[in-house]
């Protein structure tokens, strides 16, 4: 990546510059998240039903494991942008080399622990016994290639810390399209099931990461990866956890929700795991444009406190937040009146179509809140604030959320209750983040760390 790739984002324009570096991530997100739903059509149109509901059981525990090191990612990428913006390039190469130990770490840890720890923990989520057999093997081979996954996402991170939000996409489409590609051959020609997508997926994020990594190596500029420095430096290593660990954490709370959601739905059958999982599918789609302002706000803010330029940063907050609950509401509105088509994409049978538009239609009008939450939280993690999004998410979308299931589902023994978890879990945690916004002096986060 040559010097021009990087942008400041502490000069110019505020709406074009966030906007500008929004995009990308939008367009990257869609393609992540086809690595996602191309499995699940290809398997429930070639394999069936109950592969089908053996990858949607197995995304919960995925997202679990991978959310903890993913939240760290992020925390590096705080770092590394608040040394950009300062225009701190020694410190840029320190934060760097050490995101990329982390890494390799994380990814040997996704490993281990995803081949030990499977079986048991699908057991423990009550997966239907049908579908349990191929869950086991979906997830040994997905997590087989967790260090091609762990780097992936620290060079996006990277990219993305330094305002170069174009790469990163590049290499999102290269990896998607030879996702699709690979899903075709392994499940649809050579009849592989379930095992086909699994290494479909870890065999376009490895092509992925070497692609990533070979233009970090090979580049001139402020972002050049020499595999021989890479190594963990204590001091920089101490603030991206400092900063990392808390989302990290957030992550993986909101995920065990999700897997106690899961273990819920697992219990109505296959066919309700087959239609939630659809449901959650197309979701995903829907939270893209929330997941790429979260992620502009995050390397913006961090950028412009690094060059103690806090006026901008509260102007872009503010845009930020109103622009992406606009958008997730208009698309949560399309949502709610194309569902069944879209939920039929992936199965056809009217059982599993009925129960996966029920979700849809339950959550639907409710994203601005979804968005708003995330926004905020990531404008508070680019502050250095990000302990304060970690305790609302762990109140509100972990403890009030499993607490609301357990208790509720003993009395009212219907799916909707489940489905209705979300809408009011993220109504109580948006209050929370109106306060950590109005009611606290977030702008000046990194300073008070101690972390000029």
């Amino acid at each position: 990546m040559s010097s021009d790739s990087a942008a400041l984002m502490t000069r110019g324009p505020i709406y074009k510059q966030i906007i500008s570096f929004a995009l990308p991530l939008f367009w990257g997100q869609l393609f992540q998240q086809l690595y996602n739903i191309v499995d699940s059509i290809v398997v429930g149109n070639y394999v069936g039903r109950d592969a089908l509901a053996a990858v949607s059981s197995s995304s919960s525990f995925v997202q679990l494991l991978v959310g903890l090191f993913v939240g760290i990612f992020m925390g590096a990428g705080v770092v590394i942008s608040k040394y950009f913006g300062a225009m701190d390039e020694e410190r840029v190469h320190r934060a760097i080399h050490s995101s990329v130990a982390f890494g390799i770490t994380a990814g040997a840890i996704l490993t281990a622990v995803g081949l030990v720890f499977t079986p048991q923990l699908l057991r423990w989520m009550e997966t239907p016994e049908e579908v349990l057999a191929q869950a086991i093997l979906y997830l040994r081979i997905y997590f087989a290639g967790a260090l091609f996954l762990a780097l992936f996402n620290t060079a996006g991170g990277i990219f993305q810390a330094v305002g170069d939000s174009k790469h990163p996409l590049y290499y999102l489409i290269f990896s998607s399209v030879l996702n699709v590609g690979l899903d075709l051959l392994f499940v649809a020609v050579l009849d592989m099931g379930i095992a086909g997508a699994a290494w479909a997926t870890v065999i376009s994020q490895g092509a992925g990461a070497f692609l990533a990594f070979s233009r970090l190596h090979s580049t001139d500029g402020i972002c050049r990866v020499e595999f021989k420095k890479v190594r963990f430096d204590r001091a920089i290593i101490r603030e991206i956890l400092r900063t990392g660990l808390p989302s990290g954490v957030q992550n993986s709370v909101i995920s065990f929700a999700n897997v106690v959601v899961q273990a819920n739905i697992n219990t109505f059958g296959p066919a309700a795991v087959a239609g939630y999982g659809a449901s959650c599918k197309i979701e995903g789609f829907v939270f893209i444009p929330i997941t790429s302002f979260a992620m502009a706000m995050t390397t913006y803010i961090s950028q412009n406190l690094g060059a103690k330029k806090y006026g901008r940063a509260k102007r872009g907050a503010a845009f930020g937040i109103v622009i992406c609950c606009l958008i997730a509401e208009l698309v949560g509105l399309a949502y709610y009146f194309f569902a069944p088509f879209l939920v039929s994409l992936f199965n056809s049978e009217p059982e599993v179509i009925a129960l996966g538009t029920q979700h849809a239609q339950i959550i639907a009008f409710f994203f601005f809140l979804l968005a708003f939450s995330h926004v905020t939280a990531g404008i508070m993690r680019g502050a250095g604030r990000a302990v304060v999004p970690m305790l609302v998410m762990f109140g509100c979308w972990c403890v009030i959320r499993v607490a609301y299931i357990v208790i509720v589902t003993k009395y009212i023994n219907d799916i909707r209750v489940v489905y209705w978890a979300y809408p009011i879990t993220w109504t109580l945690g948006s209050f929370f983040f109106i306060y950590g916004l109005l009611g606290t002096d977030w702008i000046h986060g990194l300073e008070r760390n101690g972390r000029r």
